[in-house]
């Protein structure tokens, strides 16, 4: 399936991990659309691991749990799409899944036969227990042509994980999406350690096939499978959503949105930050540099947007306040073009002006400042 721009939904295994039921999914997909959520364009709703039995039927067929999924998978999709969401599930390219399920290995047409035949639109295909004899590209081009011959459009989301150079051939496997990370978990040592890995991908993601950062942790606080001590500030889950945005990285939500707060609701729910991961043009991100006190903790990124708006984001990752300086020539306005730029910040909604071409601000630790930015 050909995708535009980043898809945006919610998985059930940063919170529950195998702890999951057909009631959940239901619950989470009522309140995707109570809360608000679908309006901001998030629409898939993924189950992760741990849905099936531990064997599959005579037919060779996966099948559904029947002590978490009575009514089997076809009439929860069914349910899902009643809601005007989609549904989406979780196979892995080895001979089992990560938690030890059947997984897709050699039954690549089978299973995506049977996804289709349950109203699937979305696949999210792990890495776990692979053979060691046959290289990542080869197996899923395998899953990417089964999907593309099972009789429905379904996303498929690839999650290798970034392994053998995935950003080099995921193209050649018809995926919408790629996992270039290892798994997230809700801390910020963790979400610094995934901003950094992208430091050499900017240039792999884009229109059709999107560098996928991993689900995010906002407003998970510390509870659930991904769960880490306390978990991250609210300044921290900010300058997570805002750095997945600046990228362009699909956005699924991972916390338990049956009890989602107002705060988390205005990180997640920020239609000025979704817009700039949503922009069409989905055009490259690039590191500016900072001209007085450049530190490599402090990450300045500027994008063009389709309008011909930049958005511009400051993200001080690490443990002290920092400022940060940098002139409008790295992004194409020299003093001699005479112009300059209005920037308004996403999360604030204040304007304000460069003074004599340069920007200057001073960001706390693990916070950030996004702007949207227009020429004038």
């Amino acid at each position: 399936m050909f995708k535009l721009t980043p898809p945006l939904g919610w998985n059930t295994w940063n919170t529950f991990g195998e702890k999951i039921n057909e009631q959940l999914i239901l619950d989470a997909a009522d309140e995707m659309v109570r809360f608000g959520l679908k309006d901001c364009g998030y629409e898939y709703i993924v189950i992760d691991d741990c849905w099936a039995m531990k064997e599959r039927d005579e037919n060779g067929k996966l099948v559904a749990d029947p002590a978490k999924f009575p009514n089997g998978m076809k009439a929860l999709s069914d349910a899902i799409h009643a809601k005007g969401l989609k549904f989406g599930m979780y196979s892995c390219a080895g001979t089992l899944t990560c938690a030890g399920y059947p997984a897709s290995y050699d039954y690549e047409f089978i299973d995506a036969a049977t996804f289709a035949e349950w109203g699937v639109d979305f696949l999210k295909y792990d890495y776990c227990f692979h053979t060691p004899l046959i290289k990542a590209k080869y197996l899923y081009r395998r899953m990417g042509a089964a999907l593309a011959n099972c009789g429905r459009e379904i996303l498929f989301s690839a999650c290798s994980w970034g392994i053998d150079e995935t950003q080099k051939w995921i193209k050649t496997t018809g995926a919408s999406m790629w996992r270039s990370t290892t798994d997230i978990f809700d801390s910020w040592s963790f979400i610094k350690k995934l901003t950094a890995q992208q430091k050499e991908l900017h240039p792999y993601n884009g229109v059709g096939c999107f560098n996928d950062m991993d689900m995010l942790v906002v407003g998970m606080g510390g509870r659930g499978n991904v769960g880490k001590e306390s978990g991250c500030t609210f300044e921290e889950y900010r300058s997570h959503f805002s750095i997945w945005c600046m990228m362009g990285s699909p956005l699924m939500i991972g916390c338990d949105i049956r009890s989602m707060n107002e705060e988390t609701g205005s990180i997640l729910m920020n239609r000025d930050a979704i817009a700039i991961d949503q922009d069409p043009s989905c055009n490259q991100p690039y590191r500016i540099t900072d001209c007085r006190y450049p530190d490599e903790d402090v990450l300045i990124y500027a994008r063009l947007l389709t309008n011909g708006d930049y958005a511009i984001g400051v993200f001080n990752m690490g443990d002290a306040e920092h400022s940060a300086d940098f002139l409008l020539d790295e992004i194409g306005l020299p003093i001699s073009c005479g112009k300059t730029l209005l920037m308004r910040d996403v999360w604030s909604g204040k304007e304000e002006m460069p003074k004599n071409n340069t920007v200057s601000v001073r960001v706390k630790a693990h916070d950030c400042r996004l702007w949207r930015c227009k020429v004038v």
